[in-house]
Protein backbone atom coordinates (compact mmCIF):
# COMPACT_ATOMS: atom_id res chain seq x y z
CA UNK A 1 0.00 0.00 0.00
CA UNK A 2 1.20 3.49 -1.10
CA UNK A 3 0.07 7.16 0.05
CA UNK A 4 1.03 10.30 -0.19
CA UNK A 5 0.81 13.23 2.09
CA UNK A 6 0.66 16.76 0.08
CA UNK A 7 1.69 19.91 0.93
CA UNK A 8 2.35 19.09 4.98
CA UNK A 9 3.89 21.39 7.29
CA UNK A 10 7.09 19.83 8.78
CA UNK A 11 9.57 21.19 11.12
CA UNK A 12 12.98 22.32 10.40
CA UNK A 13 15.83 22.87 12.21
CA UNK A 14 14.84 25.72 12.34
CA UNK A 15 11.16 27.35 10.85
CA UNK A 16 9.06 24.84 8.99
CA UNK A 17 8.45 23.62 5.39
CA UNK A 18 5.79 22.65 3.35
CA UNK A 19 6.06 19.73 1.76
CA UNK A 20 4.70 16.62 0.63
CA UNK A 21 5.75 12.73 2.22
CA UNK A 22 5.40 9.70 0.33
CA UNK A 23 4.48 6.37 1.97
CA UNK A 24 5.15 3.03 0.55
CA UNK A 25 4.31 -0.38 2.06
CA UNK A 26 5.41 0.43 5.88
CA UNK A 27 7.79 3.08 5.56
CA UNK A 28 8.59 6.67 4.50
CA UNK A 29 9.76 6.74 1.26
CA UNK A 30 10.35 10.21 0.05
CA UNK A 31 10.13 14.02 1.57
CA UNK A 32 10.24 16.66 -0.55
CA UNK A 33 7.69 19.55 -1.95
CA UNK A 34 5.83 18.88 -5.01
CA UNK A 35 6.28 15.16 -5.04
CA UNK A 36 4.72 13.00 -8.11
CA UNK A 37 1.57 11.70 -5.72
CA UNK A 38 1.62 7.60 -5.44
CA UNK A 39 -0.82 6.16 -4.19
CA UNK A 40 -3.67 7.45 -1.71
CA UNK A 41 -3.34 11.20 -1.93
CA UNK A 42 -4.12 12.57 1.42
CA UNK A 43 -4.98 16.50 1.86
CA UNK A 44 -2.06 17.99 4.59
CA UNK A 45 -2.93 21.37 4.21
CA UNK A 46 -2.80 23.71 6.91
CA UNK A 47 -1.45 20.51 9.11
CA UNK A 48 1.34 20.01 11.25
CA UNK A 49 2.61 16.26 10.86
CA UNK A 50 4.91 15.06 13.03
CA UNK A 51 6.64 11.65 14.49
CA UNK A 52 4.26 9.97 16.51
CA UNK A 53 5.02 9.70 20.43
CA UNK A 54 5.76 7.14 23.20
CA UNK A 55 3.20 6.78 25.73
CA UNK A 56 6.36 5.21 27.95
CA UNK A 57 4.90 4.44 30.59
CA UNK A 58 1.34 3.19 31.72
CA UNK A 59 -0.58 0.29 33.61
CA UNK A 60 -3.82 -0.16 31.04
CA UNK A 61 -5.34 -2.41 33.76
CA UNK A 62 -5.26 1.21 36.02
CA UNK A 63 -8.33 2.34 33.85
CA UNK A 64 -11.34 0.44 36.04
CA UNK A 65 -9.86 2.61 38.76
CA UNK A 66 -9.07 5.95 37.82
CA UNK A 67 -10.51 9.18 39.50
CA UNK A 68 -11.36 6.52 42.42
CA UNK A 69 -8.32 6.65 44.70
CA UNK A 70 -7.83 9.18 47.36
CA UNK A 71 -5.20 11.69 48.02
CA UNK A 72 -2.18 9.16 49.20
CA UNK A 73 1.25 8.91 48.30
CA UNK A 74 2.21 5.73 46.74
CA UNK A 75 2.60 3.33 48.78
CA UNK A 76 -0.84 3.68 50.60
CA UNK A 77 -2.45 4.70 47.08
CA UNK A 78 -0.77 0.85 46.23
CA UNK A 79 -2.37 -0.64 48.99
CA UNK A 80 -5.74 -0.05 47.86
CA UNK A 81 -5.14 -0.27 44.25
CA UNK A 82 -4.28 -3.70 44.89
CA UNK A 83 -7.10 -4.42 47.60
CA UNK A 84 -9.56 -3.72 44.72
CA UNK A 85 -8.14 -5.55 41.71
CA UNK A 86 -10.13 -8.11 40.38
CA UNK A 87 -9.89 -8.35 36.84
CA UNK A 88 -11.21 -10.82 34.07
CA UNK A 89 -8.93 -10.99 31.13
CA UNK A 90 -12.43 -9.08 29.43
CA UNK A 91 -11.77 -6.29 31.15
CA UNK A 92 -7.56 -6.09 30.57
CA UNK A 93 -8.78 -6.60 27.06
CA UNK A 94 -11.34 -3.64 26.95
CA UNK A 95 -9.24 -1.17 29.35
CA UNK A 96 -6.03 -1.73 26.80
CA UNK A 97 -8.59 -0.67 23.99
CA UNK A 98 -9.11 2.19 25.57
CA UNK A 99 -5.78 3.32 26.89
CA UNK A 100 -4.47 2.98 23.60
CA UNK A 101 -7.43 4.88 21.98
CA UNK A 102 -6.71 7.95 23.74
CA UNK A 103 -2.97 7.49 23.19
CA UNK A 104 -3.57 7.86 19.77
CA UNK A 105 -5.67 10.33 19.97
CA UNK A 106 -3.38 13.02 22.05
CA UNK A 107 -0.32 11.61 19.53
CA UNK A 108 1.13 8.65 20.39
CA UNK A 109 1.23 5.46 18.09
CA UNK A 110 3.20 3.33 20.54
CA UNK A 111 2.62 2.45 23.91
CA UNK A 112 4.64 0.77 27.21
CA UNK A 113 2.11 -1.18 29.02
CA UNK A 114 3.73 -2.46 32.79
CA UNK A 115 0.96 -4.88 33.01
CA UNK A 116 -0.74 -5.95 35.79
CA UNK A 117 -1.35 -9.41 36.27
CA UNK A 118 -4.37 -11.41 37.05
CA UNK A 119 -3.15 -13.81 39.85
CA UNK A 120 -3.95 -17.64 38.40
CA UNK A 121 -4.74 -16.19 35.34
CA UNK A 122 -0.97 -14.41 34.49
CA UNK A 123 -1.24 -15.49 30.12
CA UNK A 124 -4.34 -15.21 29.54
CA UNK A 125 -4.15 -11.27 30.70
CA UNK A 126 -0.80 -11.34 28.65
CA UNK A 127 -2.93 -12.42 25.85
CA UNK A 128 -5.68 -9.85 26.45
CA UNK A 129 -3.89 -6.70 26.22
CA UNK A 130 -1.69 -8.51 23.52
CA UNK A 131 -5.16 -8.57 21.37
CA UNK A 132 -6.54 -5.45 22.06
CA UNK A 133 -3.36 -3.36 20.95
CA UNK A 134 -3.58 -5.57 17.59
CA UNK A 135 -6.58 -5.06 16.93
CA UNK A 136 -6.30 -1.58 17.80
CA UNK A 137 -3.00 -1.19 15.68
CA UNK A 138 -0.84 0.65 17.79
CA UNK A 139 2.75 -0.49 18.29
CA UNK A 140 2.76 -2.17 21.94
CA UNK A 141 5.44 -3.36 24.45
CA UNK A 142 3.91 -5.10 26.75
CA UNK A 143 5.96 -5.32 29.99
CA UNK A 144 4.18 -8.08 32.93
CA UNK A 145 4.47 -6.78 36.00
CA UNK A 146 6.61 -8.85 38.19
CA UNK A 147 7.84 -8.93 41.47
CA UNK A 148 8.92 -12.26 44.18
CA UNK A 149 7.85 -9.87 47.28
CA UNK A 150 4.58 -8.91 48.94
CA UNK A 151 3.72 -5.39 48.79
CA UNK A 152 4.52 -4.82 53.02
CA UNK A 153 7.72 -5.55 51.92
CA UNK A 154 7.81 -2.13 49.89
CA UNK A 155 7.78 0.10 53.08
CA UNK A 156 11.14 1.06 54.65
CA UNK A 157 10.84 -0.87 58.50
CA UNK A 158 12.36 1.79 60.48
CA UNK A 159 14.34 -0.85 62.49
CA UNK A 160 11.71 -2.70 63.46
CA UNK A 161 11.02 -6.70 62.86
CA UNK A 162 8.51 -6.99 60.23
CA UNK A 163 6.73 -10.10 59.29
CA UNK A 164 5.75 -10.68 55.37
CA UNK A 165 3.69 -12.96 53.65
CA UNK A 166 5.44 -14.83 51.11
CA UNK A 167 4.65 -13.99 47.74
CA UNK A 168 2.43 -15.78 45.67
CA UNK A 169 4.82 -16.92 42.96
CA UNK A 170 8.39 -18.03 43.47
CA UNK A 171 11.11 -16.23 41.63
CA UNK A 172 11.94 -19.06 38.89
CA UNK A 173 7.92 -19.62 38.81
CA UNK A 174 7.82 -16.31 37.53
CA UNK A 175 10.79 -16.32 34.96
CA UNK A 176 9.62 -19.47 33.72
CA UNK A 177 6.48 -17.36 33.19
CA UNK A 178 8.00 -14.93 31.23
CA UNK A 179 9.98 -17.38 28.95
CA UNK A 180 6.38 -18.63 28.05
CA UNK A 181 4.95 -15.59 27.54
CA UNK A 182 7.84 -14.69 25.67
CA UNK A 183 7.57 -18.11 23.16
CA UNK A 184 3.81 -17.04 22.75
CA UNK A 185 3.25 -13.91 23.00
CA UNK A 186 6.49 -11.91 21.37
CA UNK A 187 6.02 -11.07 17.65
CA UNK A 188 7.13 -7.54 16.60
CA UNK A 189 6.00 -8.73 13.06
CA UNK A 190 2.35 -7.66 14.21
CA UNK A 191 3.77 -4.86 16.09
CA UNK A 192 3.56 -6.33 19.63
CA UNK A 193 6.99 -6.82 21.63
CA UNK A 194 7.40 -8.34 24.93
CA UNK A 195 9.73 -6.23 27.23
CA UNK A 196 11.56 -7.56 31.14
CA UNK A 197 9.34 -5.24 33.28
CA UNK A 198 10.15 -6.27 37.25
CA UNK A 199 8.17 -3.84 39.25
CA UNK A 200 11.02 -2.01 41.09
CA UNK A 201 13.58 -2.72 43.94
CA UNK A 202 11.21 -1.99 46.65
CA UNK A 203 9.35 -5.71 45.08
CA UNK A 204 12.00 -7.88 43.25
CA UNK A 205 14.71 -9.39 44.96
CA UNK A 206 18.32 -9.62 42.62
CA UNK A 207 17.62 -13.03 42.02
CA UNK A 208 14.67 -11.39 40.04
CA UNK A 209 16.52 -8.66 38.54
CA UNK A 210 19.68 -11.21 37.25
CA UNK A 211 17.14 -13.42 35.85
CA UNK A 212 15.44 -10.97 33.92
CA UNK A 213 19.06 -9.78 32.32
CA UNK A 214 19.68 -13.49 31.62
CA UNK A 215 16.29 -13.54 29.44
CA UNK A 216 16.83 -9.49 27.84
CA UNK A 217 20.37 -11.01 26.48
CA UNK A 218 18.85 -14.62 25.31
CA UNK A 219 15.57 -12.99 23.23
CA UNK A 220 17.12 -9.43 22.59
CA UNK A 221 14.24 -7.65 24.51
CA UNK A 222 14.08 -4.37 26.06
CA UNK A 223 14.14 -4.09 30.37
CA UNK A 224 11.59 -1.60 32.10
CA UNK A 225 11.27 -0.64 36.28
CA UNK A 226 9.95 1.72 38.35
CA UNK A 227 13.08 3.27 39.88
CA UNK A 228 13.38 5.65 43.20
CA UNK A 229 9.39 6.95 42.57
CA UNK A 230 9.48 8.03 46.31
CA UNK A 231 11.43 9.01 49.54
CA UNK A 232 10.12 6.33 51.36
CA UNK A 233 11.95 3.71 47.92
CA UNK A 234 15.08 5.97 48.46
CA UNK A 235 15.00 5.09 52.30
CA UNK A 236 14.15 1.46 52.03
CA UNK A 237 17.09 0.66 49.42
CA UNK A 238 19.74 2.45 52.14
CA UNK A 239 18.34 -0.68 54.06
CA UNK A 240 18.03 -3.15 51.34
CA UNK A 241 21.62 -2.23 49.59
CA UNK A 242 23.61 0.13 52.31
CA UNK A 243 23.83 2.12 49.30
CA UNK A 244 22.59 3.38 46.00
CA UNK A 245 19.81 1.74 44.42
CA UNK A 246 21.13 3.06 41.28
CA UNK A 247 24.34 1.67 42.00
CA UNK A 248 22.78 -1.64 42.69
CA UNK A 249 21.01 -1.73 39.30
CA UNK A 250 23.98 -1.31 37.52
CA UNK A 251 26.15 -3.78 39.63
CA UNK A 252 23.39 -6.45 38.35
CA UNK A 253 23.49 -5.95 34.91
CA UNK A 254 20.18 -4.08 34.50
CA UNK A 255 21.07 -0.42 33.41
CA UNK A 256 21.76 -0.82 29.52
CA UNK A 257 20.95 1.28 26.33
CA UNK A 258 17.91 -1.03 26.21
CA UNK A 259 16.77 -0.39 29.78
CA UNK A 260 14.03 2.70 30.47
CA UNK A 261 13.17 3.34 34.52
CA UNK A 262 10.07 5.00 35.18
CA UNK A 263 9.24 8.04 37.37
CA UNK A 264 13.30 8.85 38.75
CA UNK A 265 12.31 11.22 41.17
CA UNK A 266 14.76 10.47 44.46
CA UNK A 267 18.16 10.20 42.25
CA UNK A 268 21.59 12.17 43.33
CA UNK A 269 24.26 13.28 41.15
CA UNK A 270 26.20 10.38 41.28
CA UNK A 271 23.57 8.37 40.55
CA UNK A 272 22.77 10.67 37.33
CA UNK A 273 26.41 9.91 35.95
CA UNK A 274 25.71 6.09 36.21
CA UNK A 275 22.56 6.81 33.79
CA UNK A 276 24.45 8.75 31.20
CA UNK A 277 27.50 6.38 31.60
CA UNK A 278 24.92 3.17 31.12
CA UNK A 279 22.78 5.13 28.64
CA UNK A 280 19.92 4.33 30.11
CA UNK A 281 16.69 6.20 29.64
CA UNK A 282 14.47 7.53 32.41
CA UNK A 283 10.46 8.28 31.73
CA UNK A 284 9.22 10.93 33.01
CA UNK A 285 5.74 10.68 34.52
CA UNK A 286 5.25 14.65 35.71
CA UNK A 287 0.97 14.07 36.49
CA UNK A 288 1.46 10.62 38.61
CA UNK A 289 4.66 12.01 40.87
CA UNK A 290 2.27 15.25 41.77
CA UNK A 291 -1.14 13.37 42.05
CA UNK A 292 0.85 10.60 44.59
CA UNK A 293 3.56 13.79 45.97
CA UNK A 294 6.30 11.96 45.00
CA UNK A 295 8.38 14.87 44.11
CA UNK A 296 9.64 16.81 40.99
CA UNK A 297 12.13 14.26 39.17
CA UNK A 298 15.42 16.40 38.46
CA UNK A 299 14.77 16.07 34.45
CA UNK A 300 17.12 19.02 33.68
CA UNK A 301 19.78 17.62 35.41
CA UNK A 302 18.99 14.86 33.37
CA UNK A 303 18.67 16.60 30.03
CA UNK A 304 22.30 18.36 31.01
CA UNK A 305 24.16 15.14 32.09
CA UNK A 306 23.43 13.66 28.49
CA UNK A 307 20.58 10.88 29.54
CA UNK A 308 18.09 10.40 26.93
CA UNK A 309 14.53 11.35 28.70
CA UNK A 310 10.70 10.87 27.20
CA UNK A 311 7.50 11.20 28.67
CA UNK A 312 4.54 8.26 30.50
CA UNK A 313 1.37 9.33 31.20
CA UNK A 314 1.32 6.33 34.21
CA UNK A 315 -1.19 4.48 35.06
CA UNK A 316 -4.74 6.08 34.98
CA UNK A 317 -5.64 5.54 38.45
CA UNK A 318 -2.32 7.92 39.40
CA UNK A 319 -2.84 10.58 36.53
CA UNK A 320 -5.85 9.54 36.11
CA UNK A 321 -6.25 9.91 32.06
CA UNK A 322 -4.17 9.05 29.26
CA UNK A 323 -3.72 12.54 27.63
CA UNK A 324 -0.33 12.23 26.26
CA UNK A 325 -0.23 15.61 24.87
CA UNK A 326 -0.92 16.58 28.71
CA UNK A 327 1.65 15.10 30.28
CA UNK A 328 4.64 16.44 27.84
CA UNK A 329 3.20 20.14 28.51
CA UNK A 330 3.58 19.60 32.47
CA UNK A 331 6.60 17.51 32.13
CA UNK A 332 7.88 20.50 29.89
CA UNK A 333 6.43 23.17 32.19
CA UNK A 334 7.56 22.09 35.32
CA UNK A 335 10.59 22.41 35.35
CA UNK A 336 10.99 25.95 34.74
CA UNK A 337 10.58 26.75 38.48
CA UNK A 338 13.54 24.15 40.10
CA UNK A 339 16.47 26.39 37.68
CA UNK A 340 16.49 29.96 37.30
CA UNK A 341 18.35 30.17 34.51
CA UNK A 342 15.99 30.13 31.93
CA UNK A 343 18.34 28.62 28.89
CA UNK A 344 18.26 25.39 31.19
CA UNK A 345 14.50 24.76 30.42
CA UNK A 346 12.72 22.44 27.80
CA UNK A 347 11.39 24.34 24.68
CA UNK A 348 8.25 23.16 22.64
CA UNK A 349 10.62 21.43 20.40
CA UNK A 350 12.97 19.78 22.88
CA UNK A 351 9.65 18.33 24.03
CA UNK A 352 8.49 16.51 20.83
CA UNK A 353 11.98 15.36 20.13
CA UNK A 354 12.08 13.85 23.75
CA UNK A 355 8.30 12.72 23.67
CA UNK A 356 8.73 10.65 19.75
CA UNK A 357 13.02 9.87 18.88
CA UNK A 358 13.58 9.83 23.01
CA UNK A 359 10.83 7.14 23.42
CA UNK A 360 12.25 5.25 20.61
CA UNK A 361 15.78 5.45 21.72
CA UNK A 362 15.12 4.10 25.26
CA UNK A 363 12.74 0.87 23.32
CA UNK A 364 15.80 0.27 20.74
CA UNK A 365 14.02 1.63 17.98
CA UNK A 366 15.77 4.62 17.05
CA UNK A 367 16.91 3.21 13.98
CA UNK A 368 13.23 2.23 12.93
CA UNK A 369 11.56 5.26 13.93
CA UNK A 370 11.12 8.25 15.90
CA UNK A 371 11.35 10.90 13.15
CA UNK A 372 10.56 12.41 9.66
CA UNK A 373 13.40 10.47 8.68
CA UNK A 374 13.66 8.33 5.11
CA UNK A 375 13.74 4.84 5.35
CA UNK A 376 11.59 5.33 8.94
CA UNK A 377 8.75 3.19 9.38
CA UNK A 378 5.70 5.43 8.61
CA UNK A 379 4.59 6.00 12.55
CA UNK A 380 3.06 9.53 12.02
CA UNK A 381 0.53 11.79 13.14
CA UNK A 382 -1.32 14.92 11.21
CA UNK A 383 -2.55 17.50 13.65
CA UNK A 384 -5.32 20.10 12.41
CA UNK A 385 -4.07 23.75 12.60
CA UNK A 386 -7.58 24.94 11.95
CA UNK A 387 -8.61 23.54 15.23
CA UNK A 388 -9.34 26.60 17.71
CA UNK A 389 -7.47 25.14 20.32
CA UNK A 390 -4.63 25.55 17.81
CA UNK A 391 -5.09 29.20 16.87
CA UNK A 392 -4.27 31.41 15.78
CA UNK A 393 -1.57 30.79 13.72
CA UNK A 394 1.26 31.74 15.50
CA UNK A 395 3.97 28.43 16.42
CA UNK A 396 2.24 25.53 15.58
CA UNK A 397 4.26 23.20 17.98
CA UNK A 398 4.55 26.22 20.43
CA UNK A 399 0.99 25.72 20.73
CA UNK A 400 0.85 21.42 20.55
CA UNK A 401 3.08 21.70 23.31
CA UNK A 402 2.50 25.05 25.41
CA UNK A 403 -1.29 25.52 24.61
CA UNK A 404 -4.04 23.19 25.56
CA UNK A 405 -4.87 20.84 22.33
CA UNK A 406 -8.77 19.48 22.23
CA UNK A 407 -9.23 17.10 19.50
CA UNK A 408 -6.69 18.41 17.47
CA UNK A 409 -5.67 14.76 15.97
CA UNK A 410 -6.70 14.56 12.50
CA UNK A 411 -4.84 11.39 11.36
CA UNK A 412 -2.52 8.27 12.68
CA UNK A 413 -0.82 6.20 10.54
CA UNK A 414 0.95 3.41 12.36
CA UNK A 415 3.45 0.85 10.23
CA UNK A 416 2.16 2.53 7.59
CA UNK A 417 -1.63 1.30 8.15
CA UNK A 418 -4.12 3.99 8.87
CA UNK A 419 -5.67 4.15 12.76
CA UNK A 420 -7.34 7.63 12.84
CA UNK A 421 -9.21 9.24 10.14
CA UNK A 422 -10.80 12.67 10.09
CA UNK A 423 -10.24 12.76 14.17
CA UNK A 424 -11.96 9.19 14.77
CA UNK A 425 -10.28 5.80 15.68
CA UNK A 426 -10.96 3.52 12.86
CA UNK A 427 -9.85 0.13 13.72
CA UNK A 428 -12.03 -0.38 16.52
CA UNK A 429 -15.50 0.95 17.52
CA UNK A 430 -14.69 3.11 20.01
CA UNK A 431 -18.72 3.99 20.53
CA UNK A 432 -19.25 0.16 21.31
CA UNK A 433 -16.39 0.07 23.65
CA UNK A 434 -17.58 2.98 25.77
CA UNK A 435 -20.86 1.67 25.99
CA UNK A 436 -19.76 -1.97 26.70
CA UNK A 437 -17.23 0.09 29.63
CA UNK A 438 -20.29 2.18 30.80
CA UNK A 439 -22.23 -1.16 31.26
CA UNK A 440 -19.21 -2.68 33.24
CA UNK A 441 -19.45 -0.44 35.86
CA UNK A 442 -20.83 1.86 38.18
CA UNK A 443 -20.41 5.25 40.90
CA UNK A 444 -19.55 4.52 43.51
CA UNK A 445 -17.46 6.49 46.14
CA UNK A 446 -16.57 5.76 50.14
CA UNK A 447 -15.11 2.23 49.73
CA UNK A 448 -12.82 1.34 52.40
CA UNK A 449 -9.29 -0.13 52.21
CA UNK A 450 -7.95 -2.91 55.00
CA UNK A 451 -5.22 -3.16 53.83
CA UNK A 452 -4.77 1.10 53.47
CA UNK A 453 -6.15 0.38 57.76
CA UNK A 454 -3.11 -2.01 57.72
CA UNK A 455 -0.03 -0.96 57.08
CA UNK A 456 -0.77 3.55 57.55
CA UNK A 457 0.22 3.44 60.81
CA UNK A 458 3.89 1.88 60.13
CA UNK A 459 4.10 3.89 57.00
CA UNK A 460 3.16 7.66 59.04
CA UNK A 461 5.98 6.17 61.65
CA UNK A 462 8.36 5.63 59.05
CA UNK A 463 8.19 8.67 57.39
CA UNK A 464 8.28 10.84 60.20
CA UNK A 465 4.96 12.04 60.02
CA UNK A 466 2.92 13.16 62.79
CA UNK A 467 -0.72 12.64 63.49
CA UNK A 468 -2.64 15.90 64.36
CA UNK A 469 -3.19 16.11 68.16
CA UNK A 470 -6.74 16.57 68.79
Amino acid sequence: MSFTIQNALIPLASGYATVDVRIEADRIAAIAPHLEPVGTVIDGQNKLLLPGFFNAHTHSSEFWQRGMIPPYPLELWLAELYDFTLFSPEQIYLSALATAAETLLSGGTCVVDHLVLIPGQEEETIAAAARAYEEIGIRAFIGPLIQDASLTESIPSGGKLLEHQPYARTTQETLSLMERAIDRFHRPEAGIHLMLAPTGMQLCSDALFEGCVTLSDRYQLCCHTHLLETRAQQLLAQEKYGYSAVQHLKHLGFLTPHTSLAHCVWLDDADIEILSETRSTVVHNPLSNLRLGSGVAPILKYRQAGVNVTFGCDGSASNDGQDLLEAIKIGTLLHNVTDTDYRHWISPREAIEMASLGGATGLNLAEQTGSLTVGKKADLVLYDLTNLSLLPRTDPIGLLVMGRPASAVAQVWVNGQTVVAKGKVQTIDVDLLRQEIFDRSQWQTNRQSAMVQQVEAHYRSVMGLLDDES
